[in-house]
């Protein structure tokens, strides 16, 4: 198979790996230099799975074991003009009872009510996610 003439070109983004994280019926945000609030996650490594990244992102972030990821979305965020990031985010297992820890990365952390999320900066995306991962729990239970 050959491969088409404008393929090299294609635009290529940075991969960010989010993990939607509830502890104590609340969800785990971190708040970044920009004073937005986000999810939990990282980085992909060029040889690593993407579930892998969130679970080891979210162990480095929180110093928590979160485990059981579950792909909820994807889309792209334009942090800044001409920075475009592709986010792909997970459910993780809730967590019970467990104290995250902000790491060197972010100014803080924080648990947040379902309710509060919705007036909080932050992309739309990091919401919604939020919102169907909180749907997926509360069928789940």
């Amino acid at each position: 198979m050959t491969q088409a003439p404008g393929d090299n070109a294609a635009h290529r983004f940075p991969v960010s790996v989010k993990g939607v994280l509830f502890v104590d019926d609340r969800v785990v945000l971190l708040r970044n230099e920009r004073d937005e609030w986000e999810l939990p996650g990282g980085k992909l490594e060029l040889d690593e799975e993407p579930d892998v990244c969130v679970v080891r992102e979210i162990e480095e972030e929180l110093s928590l074991a979160a485990r059981h990821p579950r792909l909820l979305d994807t889309w792209l965020y334009t942090i800044v003009p001409g920075v475009t990031v592709l986010i792909v985010t997970y459910g993780m297992a809730p967590l019970n009872g467990v104290t995250p820890v902000v790491s060197h990365e972010h100014k803080e952390v924080r648990l947040f009510d379902l309710a509060a999320v919705e007036g909080l900066p932050m992309p739309e995306g990091y919401r919604r996610s939020i919102r169907v991962w909180a749907e997926v729990l509360r069928a789940e239970r």
